[in-house]
């Protein structure tokens, strides 16, 4: 219908997670750069995560299509499998057995050991080809604890130098609380890197849309004019698959109206038919925001003036810079994965635990000589909250917690794969359960949910 009106080669907003269509934004880009490079370097064990809908199967799909011909790849889509149905789905990925010996029940009645045997087996025999292997699973958030635990057992197939199996564990946002139960902290630890995928903005979902038409064979026949490239980011919020919808039903207005240019009364009109109501307007916004700000003050003079503290939470913290989360602060600071404490509500101020260090920004070596150890004799904990690639995002949210109660400070880290990080940590800490509770509590803050418990 209207693909044939405009001349399209193909349907440019589908939604299939066809990796010919991958749009590089700067969160996807850099996922994808740093996806290959953890491949090539076989660091062992990648988490990448990220909301419905923006774009994690057609990352995973394009990067498979980057491989070169020396990685043999298994991509599992069904996470509603038993310990030995993934187990055979692998082995039939990794071309061990093929679909129709499975079928023919070939591996029926093998046990969960044999099976892995089986797989260790072929690993091993890709040594002399230099090859490598790579098993990426997606929708891993609605994996069951036990298969969970056999993909566990799996990152272990290695010999004395090299991991013989590369894993990427692709999943929703729920996916890093699923990691973090108290069960999966040994699974949780050998995660070597991470990223979460963030939605367009306003510019990038231009671009997302321009770049689809193009990509189809229409770029220089439909028009999207700029009020209606807004809306479909005010309808969608920059979710790649809700773009695609709404720009489809636009298109189908388009050529019912007989027109190649795409206005914004389409555009609402196609989110209405989606049920798709817009966002909050920049004014409207301002307004709710500072009403929050308002409240949050009267609030904490009146916790100040009764002789109590309380950290307000303000949406204040939606406008701090957000941290650049990935791998590199799990690998830097070696953390201690442990239960997360019940979280505070929002509506109530949460009151920050007493940490034993002194607020403000230590270097490396006023940090060594000010930690203490718990009276538990075990290690000092701390909390880091996030890792910037400038001092002065850090010391932007350094200021922000400082406000809210905690004792806060900033350290750098230092790796020669990606240079100098500045981080935000809150602690040490005496109490582990203090350390939980106020972990629970920053994760609570917008854009600080992967807060982790360190020993540093």
């Amino acid at each position: 219908m209207h693909e044939e009106y405009y001349g399209f080669a193909e349907t440019p907003f589908g939604p299939t997670p066809d990796p010919h269509y991958l749009y590089r934004s700067e969160s996807h880009a850099n996922a994808f750069d740093k996806l290959q490079h953890a491949v090539r370097r076989r660091e062992g064990f990648v988490v990448v995560t990220g909301d419905v809908g923006t774009g994690k199967t057609t990352l995973c799909r394009a990067i498979l299509e980057q491989l070169d011909r020396r990685t043999f790849t298994a991509l599992v889509l069904n996470p509603f499998l038993s310990e030995e149905d993934l187990l055979r789905r692998i082995l039939q990925e990794f071309g061990v057995v093929s679909r129709g010996e499975r079928a023919r029940g070939r591996l029926t009645g093998v046990s969960k050991h044999e099976l892995t045997d089986t797989l260790n087996e072929f690993l091993l025999t890709l040594r002399p080809l230099r090859a490598g292997a790579l098993l990426i699973i997606d929708e891993a958030q609605d994996l069951p604890h036990p298969v969970l635990e056999q993909i566990r057992i799996l990152s272990n197939l290695e010999t004395d130098k090299e991991k013989l199996l590369q894993i990427v564990l692709v999943g929703q946002l729920s996916l890093n609380d699923v990691l973090g139960s108290p069960e999966l902290r040994q699974l949780d630890q050998r995660v070597s890197f991470r990223y979460a995928l963030k939605p367009l903005t306003r510019e990038e979902t231009a671009a997302y849309v321009a770049h689809r038409l193009t990509v189809a064979g229409g770029g220089s026949v439909v028009e999207f004019s700029r009020r209606s490239l807004d809306r479909v980011h005010r309808h969608t919020g920059g979710v790649p698959r809700l773009v695609n919808r709404v720009c489809d039903r636009a298109l189908l207005r388009g050529y019912s109206g007989r027109t190649n240019r795409i206005t914004p009364r389409m555009v609402t009109a196609a989110a209405a038919g989606l049920d798709l109501a817009p966002a909050q307007s920049s004014l409207a916004g301002w307004a709710v925001r500072h009403a929050a700000s308002f409240a949050a003050g009267a609030a904490l003079a009146a916790a100040v003036s009764a002789g109590a503290w309380y950290g307000v939470v303000t949406l204040q913290a939606r406008s701090a810079p957000r941290p650049v989360v990935t791998g590199r602060d799990m690998v830097l600071s070696a953390p201690t994965v442990l239960p997360a404490a019940d979280r505070a509500p929002m509506d109530r101020a949460p009151a920050p635990a007493h940490p034993i260090a002194t607020s403000g920004s230590l270097s490396n070596a006023q940090e060594g000589s000010s930690s203490r150890r718990p009276e538990s004799g075990g290690p000092a904990v701390s909390v880091v909250v996030g890792s910037f690639r400038h001092d002065r995002e850090a010391a932007a949210l350094l200021e922000q917690l400082g406000g809210l109660g905690y004792t806060v400070r900033t350290r750098r880290a230092e790796s020669e794969v990606s240079g100098v990080w500045h981080q935000v940590v809150v602690g040490p800490y005496t109490d582990m359960a203090a350390a939980r509770q106020d972990q629970a509590r920053l994760r609570e803050l917008p854009g600080y949910a992967d807060a982790r418990l360190t020993t540093r």
